[in-house]
């Protein structure tokens, strides 16, 4: 059987990779809505799929033979479009953070209950990094024993002049720990196998920009799961230097052993992406992991069609959410 997908909220360019991931593992895409807040986004868009057709967005919801939508809007909302696309009866995989209030989270969590249908969060830089595949299954394979504690580290370049005018607005895309700590902490949950944890600490801070006072550069979580520990740091600092737009590093700690991930660069000089370091009690040694499959765009896939949880644990993506969201709102002082 192949599926058909429909991509709704073209505001953030991970809509290029959900798309491509989907269409690389079969799937074929049924039409795009065209409405955007950012004419780049769309620009870039059609230069990268100049074959899909535009199609207006009812008509894409209304559609009996689209199983699935994608949707990458502005985060605010993302909700409101996964909710009519799952009581439309379709399967549903949005770009992080799925939510930016707790209310949207329990209204999510009923509609997919209800409906039955697939809600999943591609977060990116688990699941289009190699070098994270590559541990996921070093983990699975009991390499450095039971995890214990992680460290996320994911600074991201600013690239102000560049931005759309929601990116500045806390309340169209939930705040810094809300929008990219979730990426974080996904890798907590997924690699020490807690279901969910405790923010035992979270922390933001405005440091450079004094014009948007509402905004903030820098932001740190600590989690506590009972059995693991899990600290992370995210900031709008990534220099012009460096060639990509953020060096993110994952730390993985076991009972027998450490990981080390350098996502997008590695500073002593090797090239390309996806760079692992293992360390276990017969040495330590360097892997290249840019051939590591991707799996979970193929595993979503035939999630939807046998009804199964492979890609994703039924839940996890919006236990996820919950938790940015709390973060946020223990550093910002007040409930969201």
């Amino acid at each position: 059987m192949t599926l058909r997908f429909a991509a709704i909220g073209l505001d953030h360019r991970h809509i290029y990779h959900m798309v491509g991931e989907l269409l690389a593992a079969g799937a074929v895409c049924a039409g795009y809505c065209p409405e955007t807040s950012d004419p780049r986004v769309l620009e870039g868009f059609r230069e990268r799929f100049p074959d899909l057709t535009p199609r207006p967005r009812e008509a894409l919801f209304d559609d009996p033979d689209i199983q699935i939508v994608l949707c990458a809007a502005i985060p605010v909302d993302r909700p409101a479009i996964a909710i009519r696309a799952m009581q439309a009866g379709k399967d549903v995989m949005l770009d992080k953070p799925g939510a930016t209030a707790l209310d949207q989270v329990a209204a999510l969590e009923q509609v997919a209950a209800e409906t039955g249908r697939l809600l999943s969060i591609c977060f990116s830089e688990r699941f289009v990094v190699r070098a994270c595949e590559t541990a996921s299954r070093l983990v699975a394979e009991g390499a450095i024993g039971r995890v214990i504690q992680t460290t996320g580290l994911g600074p991201h370049r600013l690239n102000r002049a560049i931005r759309p005018e929601w990116f500045f607005r806390p309340q169209a895309f939930g705040g810094i720990l809300t929008d990219i700590a979730s990426h974080q902490i996904d890798q907590f949950l997924h690699f020490t196998g807690a279901e969910t944890a405790r923010i035992a600490a979270a922390a933001t801070a405005n440091r450079a920009l004094p014009d948007l006072p509402d905004f903030r550069d820098y932001g740190d979580i600590l989690l506590d799961s009972g059995e693991a520990r899990g600290f992370i740091r995210v900031d709008w600092f990534t220099p012009d230097g460096l060639p990509t737009w953020g060096d993110g590093r994952l730390f993985l700690t076991g009972t027998e052993g450490t990981i080390e991930l350098r996502k997008y660069l590695d500073p002593a000089g090797r090239p390309g992406a996806d760079h692992l370091f293992l360390c276990d009690r017969h040495g330590m040694r360097h892997l290249d992991c840019s051939a590591e499959p991707l799996r979970y765009f193929t595993r979503f896939l035939a999630d939807v069609r046998d009804r199964t949880d492979t890609a994703m644990p039924r839940g996890h993506a919006l236990r996820v959410t919950r938790l940015a969201i709390e973060a946020q709102s223990l550093a910002d002082g007040g409930p969201r």
